[in-house]
């Protein structure tokens, strides 16, 4: 006797694949073993091994389904994240020149400002051009590989990015509390020793999250419901435990977040009480203003990643949870050019001789 629902495969499946899962035709399958199970010593074992519905360990490709599925609306959608990609390298790239080629602008502040600006080129190539790429060719679809590289590196200038904020902290710490021995403790060595150290603190966390995907298996449903390989909800769609995963998580966040996040707090709460005992109000003025630009970057970054924490544990829609993400991924890296270059004289001043020697050379 042929069944012929025996033989509808999961989509992306093949016949000669024994993880791939069957359509959830419970009565069906129900039924039949129930049939079979009187005359299983009459049947092949490896037919009988295919009426087991089971999971899908050996996932080739994920599907990103972006912002919106309207059609309409992806050209629109398209524009306006080149354009913002655009001025994310050019704006950050800009700040990175002029901090190189302004001698007045080689000291530690501005030192950790360009790796930041580098970071945000980073961070924000490792998932636009993939979205671009998908809408401008109609194909949602990642590979596996992609998808564990895109979780890697997003992970990887996020942490980058966090140890950084912190060890700027640091440094507006030094300079205002301890301004006698500033060059003394934020030497060339320490700040190289400072990046280096965020380096390799940023991959180990990347590389532990990442490794531990590797472990999970996935179900047929294979659907991201964002413009990128997020973390979390490539977890949501694993088949198997997550547990260790989401501990791991937990375990990270506290220590490799929370900790420069905490440092920030105490460094700021001592440059305030520092600044407030400061008798002049143009003395305070000045000791606000270097840290002013510092300030708003991280209230952005912070600011974003909680707010996108706060939406996914209240709402439910997918699509609000990609706008959110477009928050602490997208907005931050393209603001801080703006924040720096508008709110810092010295910037302004060295980009506008960055500009004249250009245009002397043309």
């Amino acid at each position: 006797m042929i069944f012929p629902n025996m033989f509808l495969l999961a989509p992306g499946c093949n016949i000669t694949h024994r993880s791939c899962v069957f359509p959830e035709d419970k009565h069906f399958f129900s039924t039949f073993r129930a049939k079979t199970k009187r005359h299983s010593s009459q049947m092949p074992a490896r037919f009988i091994n295919y009426l087991e519905p089971r999971n899908q360990t050996g996932v080739s490709k994920f599907l990103l389904l972006g912002l919106t599925e309207d059609p309409e609306l992806q050209p629109l959608i398209f524009r306006l994240f080149l354009i913002m990609y655009l001025v994310t390298v050019l704006g950050n790239l800009l700040i990175v020149l002029a901090v190189t080629c302004d001698s007045h602008l080689q000291t530690p502040m501005y030192f950790f400002l360009s790796n930041l600006s580098l970071n945000d080129i980073y961070l924000s190539t490792t998932t636009i051009p993939q979205m671009l790429m998908n809408i401008q060719t109609h194909n949602e679809s990642i590979t596996f590989t992609g998808c564990l590289c895109q979780i890697f590196f997003v992970l990887v200038f996020c942490s980058f990015e966090n140890f950084l904020l912190g060890a700027m902290a640091y440094d507006r710490y030094v300079a205002i509390c301890y301004p006698l021995r500033y060059t003394v403790i934020m030497n060339p060595c320490f700040c190289s020793l400072l990046i280096l150290l965020s380096w390799v603190l940023s991959v180990m966390v990347a590389l532990l999250h990442s490794l531990m995907v590797l472990r999970l298996s996935f179900c047929t449903d294979l659907e991201i419901p964002q413009f990128f390989c997020e973390l979390a909800q490539v977890l949501n769609l694993a088949c198997s435990s997550t547990l260790i995963n989401n501990i791991l998580i937990y375990f990270s966040a506290c220590m490799f977040f929370g900790v420069p996040l905490c440092g920030i707090i105490f460094s700021y709460t001592k440059i305030v009480s520092s600044v407030l005992s400061i008798p002049s109000a143009d003395g305070k003025y000045k000791a606000f203003s270097t840290c002013g630009s510092h300030l708003s970057v991280v209230s952005l970054f912070y600011g974003t990643s909680v707010g996108v924490y706060i939406s996914s544990v209240f709402t439910q829609s997918s699509i609000r949870t990609a706008v959110a993400s477009v928050m602490y991924i997208v907005v931050p890296q393209m603001m801080n050019p703006f924040i720096y270059s508008l709110r810092n004289r010295d910037i302004k001043v060295s980009l506008r001789k960055l500009f004249g020697r250009i245009l002397f050379l043309e």
